[in-house]
């Protein structure tokens, strides 16, 4: 079967993103929800042992799902790639909960007239110098970047970069234009360690200054990889990327830590059911939810 339609159905959250503006813009940046983890043992007393074995079986078929090659094993990259598909289905099940507030036609797309509107026309109505003419510049902006076929309208999966860019190829360079809009005061192209750690560590008297140093030590240790102080374009791409994927790289490790028994950097599906309630109570099969439903596999 087709990975893209089973994932879709395994789409993460009932939890639809909050729509409201920010002072960096209505869409900047909007972190992920993270879920909380269900109560395994709870979960089998009510269900019961024969449901909790199904549940087992039904793990066992995700392995399969997971395992790309086949060869038996999942991988570290295999797990990965898995989560970022997890990932991208909950961000298109976010999307399909805010569509029709925007989609006031109903035609199946959204122009930036309707997106404008339903996002900015109160606020202008109450105030039309309140502030938000820059954020809808830099919306305008983005808007255009998403649209890849310069038509003013966004389908599903095109609206999905303009609400989530960080998740997008195509959206990289907007992404970092914005970093550098928000975080370069001195308007030079780079971020150096005070635009970094922002203003407040800037000052001689820092109220926090074991957070600020922590900030310098990511700064100098991970991020300045040329050591010249200064955050160039490459090192702010792979900062963002390294945001981006870093939950999900600890996800993996913590379940590789420990259910990979012989410790040789690959997973079982025998090693995977053994720890069965880690992986029920895991990103990996949405906290339970796949394997509870009974029209994926």
């Amino acid at each position: 079967m087709e990975l893209w339609p089973f994932l879709m159905c395994f789409a993460l959250s009932v939890v639809y993103a909050t729509i409201k503006p920010t002072e960096k813009g209505p869409f900047h940046h909007q972190p992920v929800s993270e879920w909380e983890h269900n109560d395994i043992e709870e979960q089998e007393r009510f269900l019961g042992q024969d449901q909790a074995k199904t549940f087992e079986q039904r793990l066992g078929m995700l392995v399969e799902i997971i395992d790309e090659d086949k060869d038996s094993f999942v991988t570290m990259d295999e797990m990965m790639k898995w989560l970022r598909h997890v990932h991208k289905g909950w961000i298109y099940k976010n999307i399909d909960g805010q569509w029709m507030t925007f989609d006031f036609d109903g035609d199946g797309e959204v122009s930036w007239e309707e997106y404008k509107n339903a996002t900015y026309g109160r606020f202008f109505a109450d105030d039309p110098d309140v502030g938000y003419k820059q954020m809808m510049a830099r919306d305008d902006r983005r808007f255009k970047i998403a649209d890849l076929d310069g038509d003013l309208k966004v389908n599903k999966s095109e609206f999905a970069s303009f609400v989530y860019p960080e998740h997008f190829e195509h959206m990289e360079e907007i992404v970092m234009i914005e970093t550098l809009d928000d975080l370069d005061g001195n308007g030079d192209g780079v971020i150096d360690l005070g635009e970094y750690i922002g203003e407040k560590y800037a000052e001689e008297d820092i109220r926090e200054p074991e957070l600020a140093q922590m900030d310098r030590d990511h700064f100098t240790k991970f991020l300045d990889k040329n050591t010249d102080g200064k955050l160039q374009r490459e090192e702010i791409r792979d900062w963002l990327l390294l945001d981006e994927n870093r939950h999900a790289d600890a996800e993996v490790k913590l379940l590789f830590q420990k259910a990979d028994a012989d410790k040789d950097g690959r997973l079982t599906k025998a090693e995977i059911l053994d720890k069965y309630d880690l992986f029920v109570g895991s990103k990996v099969s949405e906290f339970g939810k796949v394997i509870t439903r009974h029209d994926e596999f």
